[in-house]
């Protein structure tokens, strides 16, 4: 294991904890402290892979990144990316995109939830505001896209036209597919 080190310009790849703390200790400007070594210290020996970001000052940190790469070019060149330990990796089936889920044809009923910003009067100032308003409901569609479409139309025929819709696309709205129609 390796360790990548840099403060502003100044870089180095060391091989150990030590290393590391000595080209630290050459640069004034870190003031190496005994809590800093010992948590740099920790770091080194944890077996955390993220990079870890330490502050000098506000808006000033040095950067230590553990890697497999034995030289300065290997690291730059991304050459030793920590490899994922035998039977740690899970098979997961790529996610399948939104917009591919909301067209899929399938006749039957749905359950589509839509949070959208909802115009409302304020009855003792008489001026309106928009009000987060969540909204669910079953409807017979032949997909998800369908299932928005209809919600949507059925809530601009009811609330104030400055009303506003999220895209089916978005995190807002989310449905379920409940069975076939009898």
């Amino acid at each position: 294991m390796s360790l990548y080190l840099r403060y502003f310009d100044n870089e180095t790849l060391v091989h150990s904890v030590d290393e590391a703390i000595d080209f630290l200790r050459s640069i004034e400007e870190i003031g190496m402290t005994p809590e800093l070594e010992s948590d740099v210290r920790s770091y080194c020996e944890s077996d955390i892979y993220y990079p870890k970001r330490y502050k000098v000052r506000p808006r000033v940190y040095f950067i230590i990144i553990k890697t497999e790469a034995e030289t300065m070019l290997d690291f730059k060149q991304k050459k030793a990316l920590r490899s994922v330990p035998e039977g740690a990796e899970e098979h997961r089936p790529a996610p399948v995109p939104t917009v591919t889920k909301l067209n899929e044809e399938r006749e039957g009923w749905y359950e589509g939830s839509i949070e959208f910003k909802r115009v409302v009067l304020i009855p003792s100032t008489g001026k309106h505001e928009y009000r987060d308003t969540l909204f669910v409901a079953q409807v017979k569609a032949n997909s998800g896209q369908e299932c928005y479409n209809r919600i949507v139309d059925s809530l601009r025929s009811r609330v104030d036209s400055r009303s506003q819709f999220p895209s089916a696309k978005g995190k807002n709205f989310k449905f379920r597919y409940l069975g076939q129609c009898k």
